[in-house]
């Protein structure tokens, strides 16, 4: 006669077919995976469309994103105005998916975009380009107008609201796994108060020295911990700006005395070395998607701490 499983085995093979059972899920972005992966814990791992140093402003789909995003059960993304390389792609491929637009998370935080002084208006960002190039990318700008500033997830009181929605979604659609998602939530909420009282503390000695960033990525992070943005290289990401507009952000450097402009890794820092070029400004880098970090339930702590020292590192 055949002696019973061990108990330790038996509960690996129950915890096992759970972890099977549970739904497929994609995530668009490093940040949206990390907190959908701190959720999900040991019952799966949400696949990442945009992965390593690649930008959601400036990326394609792969084969294997369209394969991951056909067989998909949930998929959560930031929403239009962002990810527009995802907006069709989810009405033709995650057609028996449930997607979940987090902008639209209960409770959630959102910005308008900043426009007028060293926050152009977009209409305008292209007065050194052809005609054809403004054209090109007006419907957009139109559209990521139209839904505000979507870089929502750098303030960590939107996260947890993320978290709390994340966890309620994972649990209508898997009950069997439901308090283990609840018990994950409820550890990743406290690791963010933690978060967010840590960051108030490290950011406090820099919060009124103004700063130049790359792109307005930033605002939501600003706002939470009280710090100074003067103004940004570029106001679309996707188009590089003219000698005008150099020339423009080198005098508004000067005038207010910026202590830093940022790079972003995605994107030529020989512009932003132009810019500090001849002011006693000096030249850093801030990484607001986490291009430089490894995907997983660690990397939006590590994103937000990354850019606290960044900010510290050089405003300092």
């Amino acid at each position: 006669m055949r002696s019973a499983l061990p108990l330790a085995v038996l509960s690996s093979i129950l915890l096992t077919s759970a972890a099977l059972a549970a739904p497929s899920v994609v995530a668009s972005t490093k940040p949206i995976q990390s907190l959908v992966a701190a959720v999900m814990g040991d019952t799966g791992t949400p696949t990442l469309i945009v992965k390593g140093a690649a930008s959601p402003h400036t990326y394609s789909l792969r084969p294997s994103d369209a394969a991951a995003l056909e067989s998909a059960d949930i998929v959560f993304w930031t929403g239009h105005g962002l990810e527009l390389f995802l907006a069709e792609a989810l009405e033709t491929l995650s057609t028996r998916a449930q997607v979940v637009e987090l902008a639209e998370t209960p409770g959630i935080t959102l910005l308008p975009l900043r426009e007028g002084g060293a926050f152009e208006a977009h209409e305008h960002e292209d007065e050194d380009h052809a005609h054809e190039d403004e054209h090109e990318h007006e419907d957009e700008h139109d559209h990521a107008e139209a839904d505000g500033d979507m870089h929502f997830w750098l303030d960590p009181q939107n996260a947890s609201l993320m978290v709390t929605h994340i966890a309620a979604t994972l649990a209508a659609a898997d009950p069997e796994n439901a308090a283990i998602y609840a018990s994950n939530a409820e550890a990743e909420l406290a690791r963010l108060t933690a978060l967010e009282a840590e960051l108030t503390a490290t950011l406090a000695p820099v919060a009124a020295s103004p700063f130049i960033v790359f792109h307005d990525a930033y605002q939501y992070f600003e706002a939470r911990f009280g710090l100074t943005v003067a103004g940004t290289v570029t106001v679309s990401p996707e188009t590089m700006p003219g000698a005008a507009r150099i020339d423009a952000l080198r005098a508004k450097v000067s005038e207010l005395g910026a202590t830093c402009v940022f790079a972003e890794p995605n994107f030529e820092p020989a512009i932003v070395r132009t810019i500090v070029e001849g002011t006693d400004a000096e030249a850093g880098t801030l990484d607001p998607e986490g291009a430089s970090l490894t995907e997983g339930p660690d990397l939006y702590g590590e994103l937000l701490r990354s850019l606290a020292s960044g900010l510290v590192e050089c405003l300092g």
